[in-house]
């Protein structure tokens, strides 16, 4: 008899699920999506859509078609809670699924929290989504003003941000100023050879970068810093890090100390094993892992495969992380700084290897006609 499997959230880590959604239907379960939106962004290409890089249509994925062309039904929607003994999830619109199996991959969000201004002042750098507005926004405004731009977090989003929005002032033709408030130090958790190439890339294009300091309120024209000054600024981008998504815990489901759900080896609820997860909705228990795309990229086949054997009964497979992964920081100048084990390089050739493995990732999931207008 079939089951009822329930896929919430169409991130980086359920696309392989999506592609191959046939092969649950063909042995008589059936699938309901729940995404909030019926397009999937890419992270890793978003800065480069902020400054032009990449149209739009290039670094997302229509994730309504790719699960009804394979016969399931999509519910564009949100998830507001999990009931994981009644096996049931609670929608924003009032519905309610009941589920047998259900992987979860709600993603993150950029705490606003200390800000004080207005929506269309301060722009969280996800979901992706906010730079396509942001893009449009600064478009305009560059036409009547020189602008002033703030970004908070000196992590890798933070760097992309950036240098990606100087691209885009520069091609605009217009003027501006771009501050980066990096926090204690910029990429604090690299090596210094990181830190160096990529501050004096920053610096040689008239950017100004702060180190030292925190953004300890952002309010309507200005973002205070815990030194007691102040920068004026009429964008504040906030990048300051990323938090998974809070139903995990409103629901009641086992977490991390991120507050992610928290899954095994299998990527499976330690609690609940009917119910799996990815990216950056989780916390994975066997060792931490940094919040970057790569992991969620790679739990893809996982989710799959464990998906499938739970449901056939058959033997699960664990993930193992990869001990070292290649970072590549676009500066939004055609240039990228690398890292990958020891080696630190990058330039042109460093944005090449980049957006070769963008663009390949992308042709492989962008098979419901992104592209096709």
């Amino acid at each position: 008899m079939g089951k009822q499997l329930v896929i919430v959230g169409a991130g980086h880590a359920h696309l392989t699920i999506l592609k191959n959604l046939q092969k649950f239907k063909s042995t008589g379960h059936d699938v309901t999506v729940v995404s909030s939106s019926s397009l999937h962004y890419y992270s890793g290409m978003g800065p480069g859509m902020l400054s032009g890089i990449y149209r739009p249509e290039e670094i997302f994925f229509n994730v309504k078609k790719m699960a009804e062309n394979r016969g399931a039904v999509f519910i564009e929607d949100k998830v507001v809670k999990i009931h994981p003994q009644k096996k049931t999830v609670d929608l924003h619109s009032g519905q309610t699924l009941s589920y047998d199996v259900m992987s979860v991959n709600t993603g993150s969000f950029v705490p606003v929290e200390d800000s004080e201004s207005s929506d269309d002042f301060v722009i969280p750098v996800k979901p992706i989504e906010n730079l396509l507005n942001a893009r449009n926004k600064i478009i305009a405004a560059l036409k009547n003003k020189e602008l002033r731009i703030t970004v908070v977090g000196g992590g890798p989003t933070g760097v992309e941000v950036a240098g990606n929005l100087e691209r885009l002032i520069r091609n605009e033709c217009g003027q501006g100023r771009i501050t980066l408030v990096a926090g204690t130090r910029l990429l604090r958790q690299f090596k210094s050879s990181v830190r160096n190439r990529v501050r004096n890339a920053l610096v040689r294009r008239q950017l100004q970068v702060i180190e030292g300091v925190r953004a300890s309120a952002v309010n309507d024209n200005s973002v205070a810093l815990t030194d007691g000054s102040q920068i004026e600024s009429d964008i504040v981008f906030m990048a300051v890090g990323v938090k998974p998504s809070p139903v995990i815990e409103d629901s009641g489901l086992p977490i991390g100390q991120d507050g992610g759900m928290l899954v095994n080896q299998y990527l499976q609820s330690v609690s609940y094993p009917e119910i799996f997860g990815g990216g950056d909705c989780i916390s994975f228990q066997p060792q931490p892992l940094a919040k970057v795309g790569v992991y969620a990229v790679r739990q893809n086949p996982i989710l799959l495969n464990n998906l499938q054997g739970f449901l056939k009964g058959t033997a699960l497979e664990p993930f193992h992380p990869q001990k070292s992964v290649m970072l590549a920081f676009n500066l939004g100048d055609g240039t990228a700084v690398v890292q990958w084990h020891s080696i630190v390089w990058g330039g042109r050739l460093g944005f090449a290897l980049k957006n070769y493995i963008d663009q390949t990732f992308m042709k492989n999931f962008q098979i419901s006609g992104e592209l096709d207008g």
